[in-house]
């Protein structure tokens, strides 16, 4: 994924009412209402002054200073040398030989696309995956991210967990994982503030087009921030 780092002003979210939403949305995750699962932390915005019609739309794609989603599952699809390191790395991977087993077969294309929630692949073989397995991860917004020999396969997993991504479709309201309640607030904190500043930098009218922000766990209330 493309992962760009932008700092900007974060003086349209005050530090002290952050902090104040943070701290009672984990309060509420971990002392009130215990859930027997890890409950992820939504971003949750509504733009204004966006026309869905005329405006362009907008995508972009960044990674976060602490770890936001932990359970997104990935999957390496190697060759010999990628599938021996994720092996090591205990990353599930699958073989060119798998992959080819498929036959383009688009039923059986979808069956590992739903199991995973987004891939790698080795350099020398990311080119040949639309021949070798049909339009099926394209289709599904999975196409994988190119990864060489020399590249730690763990760091490039923990990036991809790391990141998140903004787009314009069919909706101004957005919403994005930025975090878990296991997470430290202060880390919690990070996330939102740079996930929200790189959302701005992405708007036409930055701060103008964003009518509120809200931080919200699965089975929590949402807390509104700006």
């Amino acid at each position: 994924p493309c992962v760009c780092v932008v700092v900007v002003s974060m003086s349209k979210i005050k530090a002290e009412s952050l902090k104040e939403s943070v701290d009672a949305l984990l309060d509420f995750s971990t002392n009130v209402k215990k859930r027997n699962f890890l409950e992820t932390i939504e971003l949750q915005v509504l733009l204004k002054g966006y026309d869905l019609q005329k405006d362009k739309r907008f995508a972009g794609t960044i990674k976060l200073p602490h770890l936001c989603r932990p359970k997104l599952k990935v999957c390496i699809l190697g060759d010999a040398y990628h599938c021996d390191e994720a092996e090591k790395a205990e990353i599930p991977f699958h073989d060119v030989e798998y992959l080819k087993s498929l036959n383009k077969d688009a039923k059986l294309v979808k069956q590992p696309a739903k199991r995973y929630d987004a891939f790698l692949a080795s350099d020398t073989i990311v080119k040949q995956l639309p021949k070798i397995l049909g339009p099926g991860l394209s289709k599904a917004g999975k196409f994988p991210a190119s990864v060489t020999r020399g590249e730690d396969l763990k760091a490039k997993v923990e990036e991809i967990q790391s990141s998140i991504k903004f787009q314009l479709k069919k909706n101004v309201c957005l919403a994005v994982a930025i975090g878990n309640v296991g997470m430290d607030p202060l880390a919690v904190m990070d996330n939102v503030k740079l996930s929200v500043n790189f959302l701005v930098s992405l708007l036409k009218k930055g701060w103008q087009n964003i009518g509120s922000v809200h931080i919200k766990s699965t089975m929590g209330k949402p807390q509104r921030i700006y």
